[in-house]
């Protein structure tokens, strides 16, 4: 019934069409052609389309996505199809700090440093030490890694109740301290006198080493005479001149003293000498000693 009224509704206009061509002082149409026209019409109008061209093996369907296993469960935009949008985990406890924080291998400053938590940075906490003072977070500069993190100035959120006590790693065992060696270089400096008291050699004593000297022992050889005079004593001294004295308890490292020898009685000018010089890091000649010696002609 639907199809029917459209079509004579063109057959009508067909015939309508027929009748103008026939006014008068024109030609009358050929009644064959007429016909022929209103069959080839109902025909078009009649005829059945041809089914769509199916898709080749040669071409691929369109592509349909499907989230990994571990992404199954996000919720996706309700605006979008292709970007799913994560939220966090209720309730997975995070830590933020408001002073930039050290994160060592353990708890303490014993421990070597492997990381920090800068102020504005977030990081998953996953453990704690015993008294709670130190957390054990995901290492925000190192991924797949766990470091201790002061909690001084941290702010925490999310349940900590639940989380589980961490044991401390064994504490590092200190590098040994390299316990500084001692030592001095002596050198000859000058030959000195007083009218009624004798003659004294003074030496200039330099600590190279890593201790302070807080006595002397001393000995010198006058290879001429065969004199030897000797000094012990927990102070340095120098006889500067015939009128003063100079004394000082100890000789540090770096630093350097003038010490005078015992008195010649007799001159020993133009004499090879030679003196043996000690120097002891504890008074009463003691502790770590040192000695040199030296040859010389004043």
């Amino acid at each position: 019934m639907q199809k029917t009224a459209p079509l004579l509704l063109l057959i009508s206009v067909l015939l309508m069409l027929t009748q103008a061509c026939a006014a008068p002082g024109t030609s009358t149409p050929d009644p064959n052609s007429v016909n022929t026209a209103i069959a080839e019409t109902i025909t078009a109008l009649t005829q059945t389309a041809e089914p769509g061209i199916p898709i080749t093996s040669d071409e691929s369907p369109t592509p349909t996505f499907s989230p990994s296993p571990e992404l199954s469960s996000a919720t996706p935009s309700a605006t979008s199809t292709a970007l799913i949008i994560f939220t966090p985990t209720p309730g997975v406890p995070q830590i933020s700090v408001s002073v930039a924080t050290n994160c060592r291998v353990g708890p303490g400053s014993v421990y070597p440093r492997v990381g920090a938590l800068l102020v504005g940075e977030v990081a998953e906490v996953v453990g704690h030490h015993a008294t709670r003072d130190y957390w054990v977070i995901r290492n925000p500069d190192r991924e797949g890694e766990l470091c201790w993190l002061w909690g001084e100035y941290a702010t925490l959120t999310g349940n900590t109740a639940v989380l589980p006590v961490y044991t401390p790693p064994p504490t590092p065992t200190p590098s040994p301290t390299a316990t500084p060696s001692p030592g001095f270089e002596a050198s000859y400096s000058g030959l000195e006198s007083c009218t009624g008291t004798g003659w004294w050699v003074e030496f200039e004593l330099d600590n190279a080493g890593g201790i302070t000297f807080q006595s002397l022992s001393m000995t010198v050889r006058d290879t001429a005479t065969n004199a030897i005079l000797s000094l012990y004593s927990d102070d340095f001294t120098d006889r500067n001149g015939c009128n003063e004295t100079n004394t000082r308890d100890t000789l540090p490292a770096g630093e350097t003293r003038i010490v005078s020898s015992p008195i010649f009685t007799d001159n020993p000018s133009g004499h090879a000498l030679r003196a043996t010089i000690t120097l002891c890091s504890n008074p009463g000649q003691n502790g770590m000693c040192v000695t040199q010696t030296i040859n010389f002609t004043p």
